[in-house]
């Protein structure tokens, strides 16, 4: 169930009743426990206990060392299989979040209640779960759906405007392969701010779930979702290995520029559109200098990405705006072109 929140939070509150949790868990991080748990708690109507956890805000810590906390927390206070726990935050808490709440005792209930524009667009939809190891994102975890998605658009105003940029560039993602005119109506937007953004959400949210009820498990049409990941992941992770994190939403804009030029170098797309494409992107997102890496370490990343298989590096690729393309087979030589043509957009 995907829904948007009343103000009173009457509907979290009758979902909760429905579902009847021995124990209730809220999850947050520095930042939603400051801005967002103060308007869930004087809401919250229950007759089951509850604790509120929190951890270290930042993809640094979505890591098997605090997955191990939280299993041990759980234990500690005595979490049964009817216990509920609900993510109250970004891509960061309900990733995390939900991975653990899937592995404890083969599988607690969880709610996801997304804080940033990136959670509620594309982190919290669809049974991801995972965490970062060895620098490689989301690379262990689980398919596990929460009980319900609910969100609250007024949760925006909590966010700082790289955030929203960030969440921006997911909604931007699924214009691109599957709905041209939530793509034209998001690059028509005055600027990115709640107020304009927000009814703008609720199709995203659609998008996202649409493709995933298809093919829950990633087996096909789900690939799709992967636009922009392919290099934009491997980027990411070079970052996060140095210690210099971005933004995962400025990762897939790189990533979606990158992706749309190969596009056209594979002949899917004409020149016309992917330039129009790449300069819409290029004037909503900041550049970002990959100089320092060598094309080598960024492929070897992408070589190890999951989504491959016999040692081809599987793409999926824009065939127009509003449609894509799943299980793209590209060569080196390709992609060599295509990171030096970011390079060179930064001289």
């Amino acid at each position: 169930m995907i829904k948007e929140l009343d103000k009173d939070f009457t509907s979290l509150n009758e979902y909760i009743s429905q579902l009847n949790p021995s124990k209730i868990f809220i999850l947050v991080d520095e930042n939603t426990h400051n801005h967002c748990l103060p308007i869930l708690l004087p809401n919250l109507e229950t007759d089951a206990p509850f604790e509120v956890i929190e951890i270290e805000a930042g993809e640094e810590n979505k890591n098997i060392g605090t997955a191990t906390q939280l299993w041990e927390i759980f234990s500690e206070m005595e979490a049964d299989r009817k216990s509920l726990l609900i993510n109250l935050g970004g891509g960061v808490v309900t990733d995390l979040g939900g991975f653990v709440a899937s592995t404890y005792k083969r599988g607690i209930r969880f709610i996801n209640l997304p804080t940033t524009l990136l959670a509620m667009c594309d982190a919290s939809i669809g049974g991801k779960t995972g965490i970062d190891h060895q620098y490689l994102k989301n690379v262990i975890g689980t398919f596990a759906l929460p009980e319900a998605i609910l969100f609250y658009p007024k949760f925006l105003d909590t966010l700082k405007f790289e955030e929203l940029r960030s969440g921006f560039a997911e909604m931007l993602k699924h214009g691109l392969i599957a709905d041209e005119k939530h793509w034209n109506d998001l690059i028509s937007v005055e600027k990115i701010a709640p107020q304009f953004i927000e009814p703008f959400i609720q199709r995203s949210m659609e998008i996202k779930n649409e493709v995933v009820t298809k093919d829950f498990k990633e087996e096909n049409v789900r690939k799709i979702l992967n636009f922009g990941h392919t290099i934009g992941h491997a980027v990411e992770s070079l970052f996060l290995k140095k210690g210099n994190l971005i933004p995962h939403g400025e990762a897939v804009a790189l990533g979606m520029i990158c992706e749309t030029h190969l596009a056209f170098l594979c002949g899917l797309l004409d020149v016309d559109v992917s330039s129009v494409i790449i300069s819409k992107i290029k004037r909503l997102f900041p550049y970002i200098d990959i100089s320092e890496f060598k094309n080598a370490e960024i492929m070897d990343l992408m070589f190890n990405d999951k989504k491959n298989e016999d040692g081809n590096i599987n793409f999926s690729l824009i065939n127009g705006i509003g449609s894509c393309l799943y299980d793209q087979k590209v060569n080196a030589e390709q992609i060599i072109l295509v990171l030096e043509f970011y390079k060179n957009m930064g001289d």
